[in-house]
């Protein structure tokens, strides 16, 4: 989940040393040509181009996938995850639990459980341990379960950080911390910085937009902050039946009529 790829996928079965060799590469000629254009502008153009070589694929592959986890289509998610889920090391396992993290996030409350169900217990069940702490206290928040969901939330926030580099264990605190701020909200036990952290989750993990949106929105409800509640419904995807936001989504939309 959260010590995972980019989307919350575990590693690849292989580690494939030289997937960076391209870029590196790259890299290295860029700064050879911006030495040579310090002296020479003739250079700077052939540089900007190496640049944007470099540059513009990451930045077009992000955004695209950034509009798909806003998207709320849970079936066109797992569709981007699949050459990643060809490749997840104890497929039994982490399949399942990849699959049943896009559906929880997504209000799929059936669905992400019958994923948990197909998951193969064993050794690398019990390592992902995060994982299933995350899933879990998202769907018995959705269920309705608010004190489970919030024990779990909680738990999860206990965890020591994985090993990762500074940003990721950045995004993955805050992602946990929205968790936490998700599960209060839906048990009408916020604090003043829950809606924050909420925000804050949504922004820096898209998977967890509408879901951190909609613990927001309810805690702008309690809060007696209609138009804020609005502001945050705005722009919502049609969510079918199957996912618990539908009814989530009504039902605010109701207070909010008010």
């Amino acid at each position: 989940m959260t010590s995972g790829g980019s989307d919350g996928g575990p590693r690849g079965r292989q580690t494939r040393p030289l997937r960076h060799l391209p870029t590196v590469v790259s890299a290295l000629c860029c700064v050879g040509v911006a030495e040579m254009a310090l002296h020479d502008l003739r250079y700077l153009f052939p540089f900007t181009v190496i640049l944007a070589v470099i540059t513009v694929p990451p930045l077009l592959a992000r955004r695209r996938m950034r509009q798909v986890l806003l998207s709320g289509d849970v079936r066109t998610v797992l569709g981007t995850w699949q050459s990643t889920i060809e490749r997840v090391m104890f497929p039994e396992t982490m399949a399942p639990l990849m699959a049943a993290t896009a559906y929880a996030a997504y209000g799929w409350i059936d669905a992400a459980r019958t994923a948990l169900d197909r998951a193969v217990k064993g050794p690398a069940w019990d390592a992902a341990v995060e994982q299933r702490l995350f899933i879990e206290a998202l769907l018995d928040t959705f269920q309705g379960d608010r004190a489970a969901g919030l024990l779990k939330a909680e738990e999860l926030a206990r965890l020591p950080l994985p090993p990762a580099g500074p940003f990721a264990r950045l995004r993955i605190a805050r992602l946990r911390r929205g968790v936490v701020a998700l599960a209060r909200a839906f048990a009408h036990k916020s604090d003043r910085s829950d809606a924050k952290k909420l925000r804050t989750a949504a922004s820096s993990t898209p998977l967890m937009y509408w879901a951190m949106r909609y613990g927001a929105a309810v805690l702008a409800v309690d809060r007696g902050d209609m138009t804020e509640a609005r502001a945050l419904l705005a722009g919502a995807p049609p969510w079918p039946e199957q996912s618990a936001f539908r009814v989530f989504d009504a039902e605010l939309r109701g207070f909010t009529a008010v």
